[in-house]
């Protein structure tokens, strides 16, 4: 292709992804424009590129098969004061927990997650449904037929995700298989600290 058609079907792509405000599945674009999928996505991935590089006031996020322009998160707060819009509130550390194992494991039962955590985790998923993070996707074939739950593309969007394959590896528990957060949001393996706590009683008793 010429510079001149390259900057043609970039501005294209730009004219959608603005009309549309909501993500637009790869192939819709690709449609629209009679254009390999191949060659859409690095189009696109190059506008993602030139707007961060040049730290634009809006950005491209690619979730999954989709792709969204937004605003970019540096000006967040002078678009807040602009429309009057609140500053959403952020996470408590109980909602991470289940947010956390819901993204790992699902989908899954909220006894499930109550087994892990070790307490009631009720009011938190109501509270992520809220805020759509997470959804209902069916029903375990058991009795009782509890509701199973995943995360949502709001979830991976939030986070900046571009698949659920970009999660970090998780650790593996063991034991009681209990899990909890610690003060900078990093999965605790609680069985390891009690572990390293007796390692350090016990080096203790030897000076």
């Amino acid at each position: 292709m010429e510079s001149i058609d390259m900057k043609e079907i970039e501005s294209a792509m730009e004219g959608i992804l603005f009309a549309s405000g909501e993500p637009i599945h790869i192939d819709r674009i690709c449609i629209a424009l009679d254009m390999d999928r191949s060659v859409a996505e690095r189009v696109l991935q190059n506008l993602m590129d030139h707007y961060a590089y040049d730290r634009r006031g809006v950005r491209l996020l690619h979730v999954e098969d989709t792709w969204q322009m937004c605003s970019s998160p540096d000006y967040a707060d002078v678009i807040r004061r602009a429309f009057e819009i609140r500053k959403p509130a952020k996470l408590s550390q109980p909602a991470l927990e289940v947010l956390t194992i819901i993204a790992y494991y699902q989908p899954v039962t909220r006894a499930y997650v109550d087994q892990i955590r070790g307490v009631d985790s009720s009011y938190t998923v109501g509270l992520l449904l809220d805020r759509k993070l997470i959804e209902e996707c069916g029903r375990l074939q058991v009795p009782g037929r509890p509701r199973q739950y995943r995360t949502t593309k709001n979830f991976l969007r939030s986070f900046h995700l571009h698949s659920l394959d970009d999660l970090p590896e998780l650790l593996d528990f063991g034991g009681t298989g209990q899990m909890r957060l610690g003060d900078n949001g990093e999965i605790v393996d609680s069985d390891s600290e009690k572990r390293e706590s007796a390692e350090s009683g016990e080096a203790e008793d030897e000076k």
